[in-house]
């Protein structure tokens, strides 16, 4: 990974990381304390009797519990300090002298290369409102708070055309542009000239031709001397070919399965990845972005949901004085929806499936695949927008991709206390569900058609409806649906009836203001239906809903509310023995309206702050929710989901950690490749997970347990250089970490 990015882009990818992907997390959560750099703290650890110690000496002499744990017990207790992490006295350090001193601090400014906001602005004054281009024009100025910062880009000097990316060099494939292509057909100039060296992470071999006996990147990767080879005819000519062994044995039983998906007549492939599902052709793209897609269907029933949205209005409108009659002819005109949903696809939620939350950015597929071969049961795509995927935009259908481990069946322990159907088969479930965002009935109505068609291999089909981001709230979406449960209850019940056989699931908070919480109001809706719409059109049919502890305003800055999670789910059990009491026994209640499990009973999911396992089955037993979702507590320890399977903490050494870093690599570079750009994402994304890995405090240096998730910890040092470098909160050592 050495070579993947220089310094300079290093820097400004990593500011981008630090400053832009975390600025509406951690500045709102209580202040780190600040730590000396590695460096110092290196030189102050000399004579210690930490320096030099093994990972596994650490693990024997940390001292245990009956239950094997990690006892964290100190003999004279100090006093503890809200919102600080408790470590043992031992590993504290004294940070007044850094505290006076400058030799600490990152001068991101500088990292950034850009200079003091006095030049910039007197710059933009100079300009005098612009810049004039070419044409005379006069150009826009750039808005926004980062309008000084420049990230930089990563790429070939030289670009490689497609038709010679895959092939031999005396026989490329044929270039649809001809003479008029823009890049570079010469193969060997490319290799010499426009390309950096090789890596020479992994001992210079190219780990996805290693895992399947052929690279997809072809003569892009940056490990290409490791599958390429030199090959003389018989008149004497040399030629460059690749090599393929993907018909061989001994590359773990996997080769190239899928078929290569050509790109409207033309020669790129769109995807050749075998163990990935999901994959949509770029002919369909294309076609949703050209309006080729047949909604004749979907269009049906948003004409519906349309026109009852405006006979409700009108009725909810009506006059105080008007009659009876004026009434009754006003409900007349209601009418039943063209068509009922399809029978849903039995789910189940319960203590033995620990959920990932869907998490933006750092949710991708090679970090749900480490979580999965964690112990994590049930994961979701990163948040994808309902009118992007109409549009056919690759970035957002990329999000849902799956990963062949994520389409296998997650755990289940039958008993009498599970709420499932009772033809629930463990077989057919899915691990992997997607989760969508849309401010209107009919985006996300048709975002559930296309998904529910081209991506067969979804467990169940999220709604966002608390994403606090402004941009998604002040566009009507996410969070602000909390507080137009009209149109939420209209956008459920359009997607349950284009989704096929795949369930609708919802996510909300509390509500928007904490003094104005919304959530009952919310299930409430997402159960039964309006009042107006339960007799005549039943539940909306949401299979399971789950609730974030904290209100949009909270964001980060107070702790989940467990007892109110707890409420709510007590409101969802009393909800259920309602729907028992007005059910009529002559006639059945219709299974399509019902949620998608036994007796129609609602699945309710508990999100925030869980960061051990004795926190994860306290939440199960006292708030009553069938499991938990968990999101910062997966990115800062990954393997939370293996200390529940195991119920006991695990002291992870800096060793172990650092194993997990290298598969990380590893899966990033299978699904982003292993080219100049595929290693520039995972960098990209593997600095985004450091900045919340390094908040991890190990076991073995607190003083008591549970850990916090919300606690920081004083500046200590680790038991070893790797630990201490591995805690330390500046990025130059997290991008240490991705050279080394």
């Amino acid at each position: 990974m050495a070579e993947s990015i220089n310094s300079k882009t290093n820097c400004e990818e990593q500011t981008l990381v630090a400053g832009t992907a975390h600025h509406e997390l951690d500045t709102l959560e209580q202040p780190a304390a600040k730590r000396l750099r590695v460096d110092d703290v290196a030189r102050s650890r000399q004579g210690s009797n930490a320096t030099g110690a093994t990972d596994k000496q650490e693990s024997q002499d940390a001292p245990t519990n009956d239950h094997g744990d990690t006892a964290i017990e100190s003999t004279a207790p100090r006093d503890r300090r809200a919102g600080i992490t408790p470590i043992r006295k031992e590993y504290l350090l004294d940070v007044t002298a850094s505290r006076n001193s400058d030799s600490g601090m990152v001068d991101d400014d500088a990292a950034e290369g850009r200079g003091n906001a006095r030049d910039a602005s007197a710059c933009r004054d100079n300009n005098q409102g612009g810049v004039k281009g070419k044409r005379g024009k006069k150009e826009k100025r750039k808005k926004g708070q980062n309008t000084e910062r420049t990230f930089g880009r990563f790429g070939d000097s030289i670009q490689l055309c497609n038709s010679r990316a895959m092939y031999p060099e005396f026989s490329p494939h044929p270039c649809k542009f001809g003479d008029e292509c823009r890049m570079s057909h010469d193969l060997r100039k490319y290799l010499e000239q426009g390309r950096r060296e090789d890596v020479g992470t992994f001992g210079g071999k190219c780990p996805v031709f290693e895992q399947y006996g052929l690279c997809f990147s072809g003569w892009k990767c940056r490990f290409v001397k490791s599958h390429m080879k030199e090959l003389e005819h018989e008149d004497g000519r040399k030629e460059l070919i690749l090599i393929d062994d993907s018909n061989k044995t001994g590359f773990n039983g996997k080769k190239p399965t899928s078929t290569p998906t050509k790109v409207s007549g033309g020669d790129e492939l769109d995807e050749r990845r075998s163990g990935i599902y999901n994959n949509v052709a770029m002919s369909t793209k294309i076609d949703l972005n050209r309006k080729r897609i047949d909604f004749a269907k979907a269009d049906e029933y948003i004409k519906w949901i349309n026109d009852e949205a405006t006979l409700n209005n009108a009725f909810h409108q009506r006059r105080k004085d008007q009659s009876n009659e004026g009434i009754e002819d006003l409900r007349a005109q209601f009418v039943d929806p063209p068509f009922k949903p399809s029978e849903k696809r039995r789910l189940y939620f319960g203590p033995e499936t620990p959920t990932l939350a869907p998490l933006t950015t750092q949710g991708n597929l090679p970090f749900r695949r480490l979580c999965v071969e964690l112990g994590c049961e049930l994961t979701y795509s990163e948040m994808a927008m309902g009118m992007p995927l109409l549009q056919g935009t690759k970035a957002d259908w990329t999000l849902l991709k799956a990963h062949e481990s994520e389409i296998q069946p997650p755990a289940f322990k039958p008993s009498s206390n599970n709420y499932v159907f009772d033809n629930y088969d463990n077989s057919r479930d899915l691990r992997f569900g997607a989760q969508i965002s849309g401010n209107q009935p009919w985006v996300v109505t048709k975002a559930t058609d296309v998904l529910s068609r081209f991506c067969p291999h979804l467990r169940l089909i999220d709604l966002n409806c608390g994403c606090p981001i402004d941009m998604v709230f002040k566009s009507g979406g996410g969070s602000a649906l909390l507080e137009s449960q009209g149109k939420l209850e209209r956008m459920i019940r359009g997607m349950n009836a284009m989704s096929g056989e795949i369930p609708i699931t919802a996510k909300i908070r509390t509500g928007v203001k904490s003094s104005r919480p919304t959530a009952p109001s919310v299930i409430s809706k997402l159960a039964f239906g309006s009042r107006e719409h339960r007799e005549r059109l039943g539940a909306p049919g949401c299979a399971a809903l789950t609730l974030h502890g904290r209100s949009r305003e909270q964001r980060y800055t107070k702790r989940a509310d467990w007892s109110y999670i707890g409420e709510c789910a007590g409101l969802i059990k009393s909800y259920n023995e309602q729907k028992d009491a007005m059910a009529d026994t002559l006639a059945e209640p219709d299974a399509s309206t019902l949620p998608n499990s036994k007796d129609g009973r609602m699945y309710f999911i508990g999100n925030g702050d869980c960061y051990s396992h004795t926190e994860y089955f306290e939440h199960i037993s006292k708030s009553r929710v069938d499991t938990v979702m968990i999101g910062r507590g997966a990115l800062i320890k990954p393997w939370l989901f293996e200390e529940i399977q195991q119920g006991q903490y695990l002291d992870k050494s800096a060793s172990e950690r650092l194993t997990y870093i290298e598969k990380f690599v590893r899966y990033g570079l299978d699904a982003w490749g292993s080219d100049e750009l595929g290693i520039g994402f995972t960098r990209r994304f593997l600095l985004e997970w450091l900045s919340f890995a390094h908040r991890y405090v190990p076991v073995g240096l607190l003083e008591a347990l549970p850990p916090s998730l919300n606690d920081r910890p004083p500046a200590y040092v680790g038991r070893n250089d790797l630990e201490t470098l591995m805690a330390s909160g500046n990025y130059k050592d997290w991008i240490k970490i991705t050279y080394d």
